[in-house]
């Protein structure tokens, strides 16, 4: 395999900002901040799943390979980096809106310094309330739990801390 230039490590950065995350469609995997770059030899796209088990990983490397190989980018692998274990803390300020215009509560930035299991206030996605409670840690996907506004009474995923 050929090393990348600069050049072309942009070009795969623009593709990938185009890949949708398979589980929350509204962002991109680069919103979520799981592309951790381009190694430029061997070239290869390095993603770091939001948790080493989730079940998304390998729908994400599908959808990757696809956006490569259509973009002209098949010499160039994809390989998962575990460490540093992926942070909420990736997710891009576009991630952050585009969740919650979705109606996802988006974590706070900041975790590491802050209380891992979110308990701040939690602005409801659909009111903007934060007459809010944690229902269940377990939501619609293992990254998230399931919160209930107490204004609106509307159910909603928040992004757990970690």
């Amino acid at each position: 395999m050929r090393a990348i230039d600069a050049a072309a490590t942009a070009r795969i950065m623009a593709v990938l900002d185009d890949v949708p995350d398979p589980e929350i469609p509204a962002v991109t995997i680069t919103d979520l901040g799981i592309i951790r770059g381009v190694r430029a030899d061997p070239p290869a796209v390095l993603v770091t799943p939001t948790y080493t088990g989730c079940p998304a990983t390998l729908a994400i490397a599908a959808s990757i390979r696809e956006a490569l190989d259509r973009a002209g980018f098949a010499n160039v692998g994809i390989e998962t980096v575990l460490s540093p274990p992926w942070s909420t803390d990736w997710i891009s300020e576009r991630g952050r809106e585009r969740l919650e215009i979705y109606g996802i509560a988006p974590p706070p930035k900041g975790v590491a310094a802050g209380n891992i299991r979110g308990n701040e206030p939690v602005s409801c996605p659909q009111c903007g309330s934060v007459e809010t409670r944690e229902v269940s840690r377990f939501g619609s996907t293992p990254c998230k739990a399931l919160w209930c506004c107490l204004s609106c009474l509307e159910p909603f995923d928040r992004f757990k801390c970690h």
